[in-house]
């Protein structure tokens, strides 16, 4: 496996580490639906990440378009649902359009993973 690909299974645990952290916070905390919602996407891509860097390291996805992916939903994660907590625990957004930003990165994230696979290298 290549650094990209294991740095993608780090964050991939790191996501569904904080995914339990922040749905046991959210069933504590009152109006803890934002946490919630970060909870699960967290959670919801960890096995992605997981996916996307075992694809990547059998060379069934595009090599250049797999990383991009990958960014993009460490990107997208990170300031989805990094606004959603810290909207949750201080009422102050992360920064503005963090949350909108973050979610049309995930997207992206998702489109670029499918290409990934069409466009896969011959061999």
């Amino acid at each position: 496996m290549t650094l990209p690909e294991r740095l993608l299974v780090l964050v991939a645990g790191l996501a569904g580490c904080l995914g339990v952290a922040l749905s046991a916070a959210a069933s504590h905390l009152t109006g803890g639906g934002q946490l919630q919602t970060a909870a699960q996407f967290l959670l919801f891509h960890a096995p992605a990440l997981l996916a996307l860097a075992a694809l990547m390291a059998l060379g069934a996805l595009h090599p250049l378009l797999g990383r991009l992916a990958g960014l993009a939903l460490v990107l997208g994660l990170a300031l989805f649902c990094g606004d959603l907590s810290r909207r949750a625990f201080s009422g102050v957004a992360l920064a503005p359009m963090a949350a909108p930003t973050g979610g049309f990165l995930l997207m992206g994230g998702w489109l670029l993973a499918g290409v990934a696979g069409i466009l896969r290298p011959r061999g």
